[in-house]
């Protein structure tokens, strides 16, 4: 018995279209850059994407294509590579020894142009690679607001990174 495929790539994108863009919005926190985000994940998966495949593998290879895009858009943003889903960390843990010392010097540079708050939030979600949870847990504050903040220092960093010498 052979595994289920898609009829057409019509078919792909409507049964994948919201669990694409749910999982790239939980990670970027915010409309306009999940939407295009999910845009980008679906552009760069048409070409080497069979439909002979199955519905699993489709799947599959949907979130390792999301997985490079995010990536993509964390390094622009921060300068700074974030590549794993787990659902019991929501952001790679930091492994500093990868981590050349002029992308560190670059990333500290950009964190202490930040305000305070913006800065702990963006050092404990990516730097130390605390959860959704204990972040919030650590700041005080409830996971709704802070996705707020991490929205905010992210899109705050990126306006600090964009005038950063590389």
């Amino acid at each position: 018995m052979s595994e289920e495929t898609y009829p057409d790539w019509e078919a792909v994108y409507r049964d994948n279209i919201d669990r694409v863009y749910r999982l790239v919005f939980s990670r970027v926190g915010n409309r306009a850059d999940a939407e295009d985000l999910t845009a980008e994940v679906f552009l760069r998966a048409l070409r080497p994407l069979r439909l002979s495949a199955s519905v699993g593998e489709v799947r599959t290879y949907l979130v390792a294509t999301a997985r490079t895009v995010l990536a993509g858009h964390w390094r622009r943003t921060l300068g700074r590579e974030v590549t794993t889903f787990d659902d019991e960390r929501d952001i790679a843990e930091a492994v500093p020894e990868l981590i050349d010392s002029r992308a560190r010097d670059r990333a500290e540079h950009i964190l202490s142009a930040l305000p305070d708050r913006y800065a702990t939030v963006l050092r404990l979600r990516f730097l130390q690679g605390c959860s959704l949870k204990e972040a919030a847990a650590e700041l005080g504050v409830t996971v709704a607001n802070l996705k707020v903040l991490q929205h905010r220092a992210v899109r705050r960093a990126g306006e600090v990174a964009g005038g950063v010498e590389t």
